[in-house]
């Protein structure tokens, strides 16, 4: 295979193989993002303004060449190659949604609350999902039905399974965009809940605590794309939590344009 990575994958690989391919890709982006990180870089800009940093393009590469190397017959949804026009047809029953650095603002500010996003969608659900925090070295994953997993440290150090927790009695964390936390729709959904702690974070990480019993809630008031909530999603549920819309509906994926409605991420009932 032309993908040298630190396992080799063939064809024919079960869903607890794919699950490895994509943790495995993202903490080898994760030590892609930081080597850039070290050695400095240049932000540029999007049509859309937001920014892009070598960092971006660099674990995108590594990672869709990973997953195209190894499953050829999936496709890949990837955020940059979708910024320059390139994305698979509609209506694949799989396929991969990839955001190689999430929360590139914070990174090119200097902040620590980044991460690498490979989820794989199975008729138009989050099946399974692996996010990597290049800056903690934390590598989460999860498979619906199969439960979820947190690993830290080098690849081959302790892992071990996850779970939401219960609402706690003395109220919920709730965790909320540092971009959003004033939007008054979120004021608005959070009044009658008994909410004990409100902690501002970026990027995929939220999905992450929800996901480890860390915290109870994230509510997204906002546009986001299908790349920034596939992998968190499949976590979450994995973990036996739920990422829903407003209606109460899971969330899914493969929509016009990728972008995602509102949506709720939430722990145990």
């Amino acid at each position: 295979m032309a993908w040298a990575g630190r396992r080799r994958y063939t064809l024919g690989m079960n869903d607890a193989d794919l699950l490895e391919l994509a943790a495995d890709l993202s903490r080898r982006a994760a030590a892609a993002i930081e080597a850039v990180r070290r050695a400095g870089f240049v932000v540029e800009r999007k049509t859309d303004e937001s920014p892009v940093t070598e960092a971006d393009r660099i674990a995108e590469a590594l990672i869709v060449e990973g997953l195209r190397a190894a499953a050829p017959d999936v496709p890949v949804v990837a955020e940059e190659e979708v910024e320059a026009g390139v994305a698979p047809a509609a209506g694949a029953r799989r396929f991969w949604l990839v955001d190689p650095l999430d929360g590139t603002k914070g990174f090119a500010r200097g902040g620590v609350e980044y991460a690498v996003c490979i989820g794989l969608v199975e008729d138009g659900r989050a099946l399974l999902g692996a996010i990597a925090l290049p800056a903690t070295g934390e590598v989460f994953g999860g498979l619906r039905g199969a439960g979820a997993w947190k690993e830290t440290g080098d690849a081959g150090g302790p892992r071990r399974p996850i779970r939401v927790r219960p609402a706690p009695p003395e109220g919920l964390v709730a965790l909320v965009s540092r971009q959003y936390a004033d939007d008054p729709r979120l004021a608005r959904f959070l009044a009658g809940r008994r909410v004990a702690e409100r902690r501002g974070l970026s990027s995929a990480l939220k999905f992450c605590r929800v996901a480890e019993g860390e915290a109870d809630l994230y509510a997204r008031f906002g546009p986001t794309m299908e790349w920034d909530s596939a992998a968190g999603q499949a976590i979450v549920e994995a973990a036996g939590g739920a990422v829903v819309d407003l209606d109460a509906a899971p969330l899914r994926y493969g929509k016009a344009g990728w972008r995602n409605p509102d949506f709720v991420c939430h722990g145990g009932p």
